[in-house]
C-alpha cells in the first residue's frame, strides 16, 4: 500500500495515541484515510487475498501431506506463516459443510406432484373412519390376545395418536409400547400426517446436516481428552493435545470435502448415484484418515511403533463407540426437531 495513502494526522483514528511512523504502536491500527477510492478497495482486497493465499496454501499442503508438521511447528512458536489453529478449522468447517450445497443437482425425475395431495386424501380418509378402525382394531386386539401373549406392536402402523393411545390402553401391560416408544411414535405419526415421506427425509437430512457440525465441535475437546489420558502429564499440556485436535479434525474435513467434491462431480457427469469410483473414493478416504492418525500420533509424541500401534487402535475404538452414540443423540435431536 503507497505512504500517499496515510493520514496527515499523526493521532491514531482508533485509539487517538500518537503515530510515530505508520502503525500505531499502541493498538496496531495503520494510520490511513478513513475514506477510500474504488480502486484502493480493489488492491487493498488484492493484497490482503495474496498475503492469506500463501499462508493458506502452504498449511493446507501441509495439513494433507505433512502429518503432525502444522502442529509441531506451531508448538515451536513458527506461526506466522501458517493459519492459525482455530480460524483453519473454522474455515474448513464452513466450507466442508456449506459448499456441497452450491453443487448442481443430477438430473432426476419429476414424478412426485401429486404426492402431497395423494397424502391429504389419505390423512382426511383416515380421520373420518377413525372411530371405526379404532372398534375394529380392539377386537382384533382382544382376539389376539385371547390366543397368544408375545411382540410388540409397531407404532407406525397406527394412523393417529388417538388410535395409538385407544389401542395402547386395550394392551397387557407387557405388551405396551415403553414411554420411548410411545415418544417416538406420537413424534412419526403427526410428522406423517402433514408430510409425505420425501418430504420427512429431505427435512431429516437439513436438520442433521445443520446439527452434525455442532456434535463435531463439540466432540473436539472429548477427542483431546483421551490424547491427554493417553500421554504423560508433566510432558505434555492439554493445550498441545488440543492443537494437534484441531489439526487432525481439520484434516479429516477436508478429506471429506474433497471426497465429497469428487463423488459429486463423477455422480453429476455420469448421472448416477452409486458409481464404482464413488465407493473407491470412500474407501481411500477411510484407510488415509486412519493411517494419518497413526502417523500423525508417532510423529506429535515420538512413541515406539509398538506402543503408537496400541495407542491409536485403542483410540480408535473408543472415539468410534463415543462418535457413535454422539451421532445417535444429534439424530434424536434432529428428529424432534422437525415440524
Amino acid at each position: 500500500m503507497s505512504n500517499h495513502d496515510l493520514r496527515d494526522d499523526r493521532e491514531c483514528a482508533n485509539c487517538g495515541h500518537e503515530v510515530e511512523i505508520a502503525y500505531c504502536s499502541k493498538c496496531g491500527q495503520k494510520n490511513i484515510e478513513t475514506r477510500q477510492s474504488f480502486w484502493h478497495l480493489v488492491t487493498h482486497f488484492a493484497e490482503d487475498f495474496t498475503h492469506y493465499d500463501g499462508a493458506f496454501w502452504t498449511t493446507i499442503k501441509y495439513l494433507l501431506f505433512k502429518p503432525a508438521k502444522l502442529t509441531k511447528e506451531y508448538l515451536m512458536g513458527h506461526r506466522q506463516k501458517y493459519v492459525a489453529p482455530v480460524k483453519l478449522y473454522i474455515f474448513i468447517s464452513f466450507i466442508t459443510f456449506f459448499l456441497p450445497s452450491l453443487y448442481p443437482e443430477s438430473s432426476q425425475s419429476e414424478e412426485e406432484t401429486t404426492s402431497n395431495v395423494h397424502e391429504n386424501v389419505v390423512s382426511i380418509h383416515n380421520e373420518v373412519n377413525i372411530e371405526e378402525k379404532i372398534n375394529t382394531k380392539q377386537n382384533v386386539w382382544l382376539d389376539k390376545f385371547s390366543t397368544e401373549k408375545g411382540g410388540i406392536e409397531n407404532p407406525m402402523i397406527y394412523s393417529s395418536v388417538k388410535e395409538m393411545d385407544s389401542i395402547e390402553s386395550i394392551k397387557p401391560k407387557e405388551l405396551r409400547l415403553n414411554k420411548l416408544e410411545r415418544s417416538l411414535g406420537k413424534r412419526i405419526i403427526k410428522l406423517y400426517s402433514h408430510n409425505t415421506p420425501e418430504q420427512v427425509e429431505e427435512k431429516f437430512k437439513e436438520s442433521f446436516s445443520h446439527n452434525f457440525p455442532k456434535a463435531l465441535f463439540v466432540y473436539l475437546p472429548i477427542f483431546a481428552f483421551w490424547l491427554w489420558l493417553f500421554h504423560g502429564k508433566k510432558r505434555w499440556y492439554f493445550f498441545d493435545h488440543g492443537i494437534f485436535t484441531l489439526h487432525y479434525f481439520s484434516f479429516l474435513l477436508l478429506l471429506i470435502l474433497i471426497t465429497d467434491t469428487l463423488g459429486h462431480f463423477i455422480n453429476y457427469v455420469s448421472n448416477t448415484t452409486n458409481s464404482v469410483s464413488s465407493v473407491i473414493f470412500s474407501i481411500l478416504f477411510a484407510f488415509w484418515s486412519v493411517y494419518y492418525l497413526y502417523r500423525s500420533h508417532r510423529k506429535m509424541y515420538h512413541e515406539k511403533w509398538f506402543i503408537n500401534i496400541i495407542k491409536c487402535t485403542l483410540m480408535l475404538i473408543i472415539n468410534s463407540i463415543a462418535v457413535i452414540f454422539l451421532i445417535f443423540l444429534f439424530m434424536l435431536i434432529s428428529f424432534y426437531n422437525l415440524h
